[in-house]
């Protein structure tokens, strides 16, 4: 007979786990968050892990009305997810937003074979037959035969370094409706704050904000983010800046949605594509026009 620690520590059956964990939504998939690492092995819910579904869900909330909106009004849907990783987004979002609906589709676009092998076995034994996943850089997916050529909406979740970058050069060379940035580190612009600092102090007390080592990476930062953001309003899109979740989970913590305009609305175009490059300017930052403003 097993001992009551052993049948304490035994995974419990998924309508119990729904039924005693009111976190967890209609028809999740437990497995999934298993191996996720939301949920343990044995279907429990601590501390960590039950800030981080709050963090998952609160993501989900900014995502699932794209998605909603681009189904109601074409039909279907098709997400690409770049840099996705273990792609942890995409399965999420899957389980929780098309599954249900029947319709819509998610591609995981990863450079890492390893980790893409990973997410085809894992969506093939959870039956999400409308995952698909790719390896490769953004830059090969620009082109790839396995890619369709409409592409509705485009997530970057803490993409690192210019790869936030490569994937807004995806969503405007595919015209997605929908972009949703999560940024990360990006060292490129401070680089270039850093070679022109001695000049920049000369020329203007602004020069002050990024004269320190930490201030130079922190603002250029920053200003990467505001770059990112007129470029995307100079391409035809209308852009929000938001918090992802609170600054004491992650101070990578800024969300970035862009919604392509239905018209040209040429003038306000125009109008961010001249201010991107005055902020060039002002920061020495003419060498980054052919990633920012070409």
């Amino acid at each position: 007979m097993p001992s009551a620690s052993r049948s304490a520590t035994r995974p419990k059956p998924a309508q119990d786990l729904h039924a005693q964990l009111p976190e967890l939504r209609a028809d999740q998939s437990i497995e999934l968050l298993k191996e996720l690492h939301i949920l343990t092995r044995e279907g429990r819910l601590n501390q960590d892990t039950r800030r981080k579904l709050k963090q998952v869900y609160h993501l989900v909330q900014f995502i699932e009305p794209l998605l909603a909106q681009v189904l109601a009004d074409t039909g279907d849907v098709v997400l690409a997810d770049h840099g996705a990783g273990k792609s942890y987004l995409g399965f999420i979002l899957y389980d929780l937003v098309l599954k249900p609906r029947g319709q819509g589709s998610v591609i995981g676009v990863e450079a890492r074979a390893e980790l893409v092998e990973r997410s085809q076995a894992l969506a093939q034994r959870l039956g999400f037959e409308r995952m698909r996943f790719l390896a490769a850089t953004v830059q090969q997916a620009m082109q790839h035969a396995d890619l369709p050529e409409r592409i509705d909406v485009v997530t970057a979740l803490h993409a690192c370094d210019t790869a936030t970058d490569d994937a807004i050069d995806f969503a405007l060379a595919r015209g997605a409706r929908h972009v949703v940035l999560v940024p990360c580190c990006q060292a490129e612009v401070a680089g270039v704050m850093r070679q022109h600092k001695a000049f920049a102090l000369k020329q203007t007390p602004l020069a002050e904000l990024w004269r320190h080592p930490l201030h130079t990476r922190e603002f250029g930062s920053q200003i990467t983010n505001v770059l990112r953001c007129l470029r995307l309003e100079a391409s035809g899109y209308d852009v929000t800046v938001t918090e992802l979740v609170g600054w004491e989970h992650s101070m990578k913590n800024e969300l970035i949605l862009a919604r392509r305009m239905a018209d040209d609305r040429h003038g306000q175009r125009e109008r961010a594509r001249q201010r991107l490059l005055q902020v060039l300017d002002q920061f020495g930052l003419q060498a980054m026009q052919t990633r920012f403003a070409a």
